[in-house]
């Protein structure tokens, strides 16, 4: 298949960004060319996009604070902490990876996040919002404690701000007191539009301004009177802070024990230094800068489809038109799950949907649309969203949580507390289950396993493709308990999802092949290549069971007991750390019923090690967990037991001709 060919962009030379390899060199300019870097780095961004994708409009919206920050701040020396990271493009070109950036996200190449180990500059790794803050915080206090006197800086935004660890962060630095400065990235964005009181509050913050404006040009006014100016300005400040501290959206912050500077241009990085500048002057306390920004800005569509811009493939840099691959005929998990909730939701009035800051990257878009008054995205808060589904059990409702596998593990502690030891009506669904690529070790959903098959009351159940996926969301929202589902990025198999979706036996897996000595058990979506990989043994003559487990939790014991009785190997199969997981589930099944000597076990799944990033094909081929990794792993498996079959028979004839 032909490459697809990427249209030139009428570009200017960056002359300034070539000259620059650290921000010691970009400290070298003057403030005046502060606007020629943030163009030429943008018009870098774009172009390198444009070609490979990545967290395009994150990035481009926060051009100007790299630049500025980079540029008032003595950076690696003085600490800047960014949450998240997608939104650092510009920081990573500004700190010697400039020529890597074309390998963003790839096997090999550069972190779409912050990474500790990939450079000096990257001061706390990140792959999750809120916590920016809190390391900042520890860091402010390590310096006080070692006698130092070097800037630590938060980069934070809006949405990001609302999250309880931020929150609790604020709380603490503004009673500590602490030299402390934050730069607020305010878009009114997270991935999808801000939600909540608090992007009301900064929204007062914005209206206020005037107030802000006026108040500058009377001191100046003041000021300028001869002999009386000065004492005129302190008299009018003290009537102006407190009818500000009475009035005014931004008298919170004050409250709450920080300075506050703002708000500031985002996309004007004279103005923003100057800021920072101001910042690094306070003393005995910690200070927010306000920053107004716009997210994807400079992306070249009408369109102000900010969701999409968020993260990008390949795109036309005339019209931002996506240019995309050859399409699977298949639909993604995502869209069935969205489209399968609103099917059920229309049937039955007690379902409720919700989701953290992620409708359209869980199908809870759709559900949105059609069910707003049922349906909530409650921020990036997920603690908040198990809790809130909890409360809306008690009351006899059904709450549907969609929030991606990575991201439920913020909400563990509600998950046990709050939801399974009281037994609650609450249903987990799981997207990104597996590995998901590009975005890497933060965003691998490796650990759902593990960390819910240790906890009483939950079922656990994973589809083979996106029909049966319809058949498992029925099926849990027909149960009675806790209950949760997980399912992988992208696109499903190509099955039939026009019939009604069917309920389910809990615990009751499916036979989907049988005969030979070997049994292939596979959960998920290890399933169908666990089918192709026993295709090709029958080729070379070897016969194998493939089972679909379908539920962890609570397993088929009988069927898994009888194969370990009839069997010579079994083989667990799953897309996820084995620490914990599917494949323990089933020995400690064996060993609790005293098969685990009579049969040989082999687990395939994740090793104890950090999964980098990369195209999820190569990496999962890396672990063996496709159709030729299976493949082998069976058939040499297969050839250790025959190899041990033919020893013990050649002693025994030994020993009865010696006999």
């Amino acid at each position: 298949m032909a490459k697809p060919r990427f249209p030139r962009y009428n570009t200017r030379p960056m002359n300034l960004l070539h000259q620059l390899n650290s921000p010691e060199d970009l400290r070298r300019l003057r403030p005046e060319q502060l606007q020629e870097v943030a163009g030429d780095i943008r018009q870098y961004i774009l172009e390198t996009m444009s070609r490979v994708g990545g967290h395009t409009g994150a990035s481009l919206g926060a051009v100007e604070l790299a630049v500025a920050l980079h540029y008032a701040f003595d950076t690696p020396r003085d600490r800047l902490v960014w949450d998240v990271g997608h939104q650092a493009y510009a920081h990573k070109i500004l700190t010697g990876r400039r020529e890597g950036l074309p390998t963003i996200k790839q096997y090999g190449g550069l972190s779409g996040f912050l990474r500790r180990d990939e450079s000096e500059f990257d001061t706390f790794g990140a792959g999750h919002a809120s916590t920016s803050l809190s390391a900042a915080l520890g860091m402010a206090i390590a310096r006080d404690e070692k006698g130092e006197q070097h800037h630590v800086v938060a980069v934070i935004g809006d949405s990001s701000l609302a999250g309880g660890m931020a929150m609790e962060a604020i709380n603490q630095a503004g009673h500590l007191k602490t030299r402390l400065i934050v730069l607020l990235n305010d878009n009114e964005m997270s991935i999808a539009p801000a939600v909540g009181a608090l992007t009301g509050y900064l929204n007062r913050i914005r209206e206020a301004q005037g107030y802000h404006r006026f108040k500058d040009e009377v001191g100046e006014t003041l000021r300028e009177i001869p002999s009386i100016g000065g004492r005129l300005y302190q008299a009018a400040k003290t009537v102006k802070d407190a009818i500000a501290a009475a009035v005014l959206p931004g008298a919170l912050v004050n409250e709450l024990g920080f300075k506050y500077i703002g708000y500031v241009d985002g996309h004007n990085p004279r103005a923003l230094v100057h800021a920072l500048e101001e910042a690094k002057q306070i003393k005995d306390s910690p200070v927010i800068v306000h920053a107004i920004t716009q997210k994807g800005k400079g992306f070249p569509s009408r369109e102000r489809n900010y969701y999409a811009w968020h993260a990008t493939g390949p795109f036309d840099l005339a019209t931002g038109a996506a240019i995309k691959p050859s399409k699977s005929a298949a639909p993604g998990y995502t869209a069935v799950f969205g489209e399968t909730l609103c099917e059920l939701m229309a049937r039955d009035e007690q379902i409720v949907a919700l989701t953290a800051a992620m409708p359209d990257g869980t199908g809870i878009d759709k559900v949105l649309e059609k069910f707003p008054e049922r349906s909530f995205d409650v921020g990036i808060a997920e603690q908040h969203c198990v809790t809130f589904a909890a409360g809306m059990s008690c009351e006899g409702l059904k709450p549907v949580c969609a929030i991606y596998s990575t991201f439920l593990q913020r909400a563990y502690d509600q998950i046990v507390h709050d939801v399974c030891i009281q037994n609650l009506n609450v249903k987990f669904c799981m997207d990104r289950a597996g590995i998901v690529g590009g975005d890497g070790p933060t965003h691998h959903g490796l650990l759902d396993i593990a960390y819910l098959r240790a906890v009483p009351n939950v079922i656990l159940l994973a589809p083979k493709d996106e029909g049966e996926m319809r058949d498992m969301l029925h099926t849990m929202l027909e149960h009675e308990g806790p209950a949760a589902m997980r399912y992988p990025r992208g696109n499903g198999v190509g099955v039939d999802i026009k019939r009604e979706p069917r309920l389910l036996e809990i615990g009751k897996a499916e036979l989907l092949r049988d005969g030979g000595e070997a049994a292939i058990i596979a959960y998920g979506s290890m399933v169908h290549p666990s089918l192709h990989a026993a295709e090709a043994l029958a080729k070379d003559g070897i016969e194998a069971t493939v089972v679909n487990a379908r539920f962890v939790k609570p397993l088929d014991a009988g069927l898994i007991l009888a194969l370990a009785r009839t069997k010579r190997l079994i083989v667990t199969v799953e897309e996820a750390y084995l620490a914990g997981g599917f494949g323990s589930a089933v020995m400690e099944l064996l060993e609790e019923n005293g098969l685990a000597d009579t049969v040989r076990l082999v687990r395939m799944g994740v090793p104890d090690r950090i999964v980098t990033h990369g195209d999820p094909k190569l990496l999962l081929a890396k672990y063996g967990l496709d159709a030729d990794g299976i493949y082998t792993r069976v058939k040499e498996s297969m050839e250790i037991l025959e190899d041990r079959r033919a020893g013990r028979e050649r002693r025994n004839s030994t020993q009865f001709k010696n006999g």
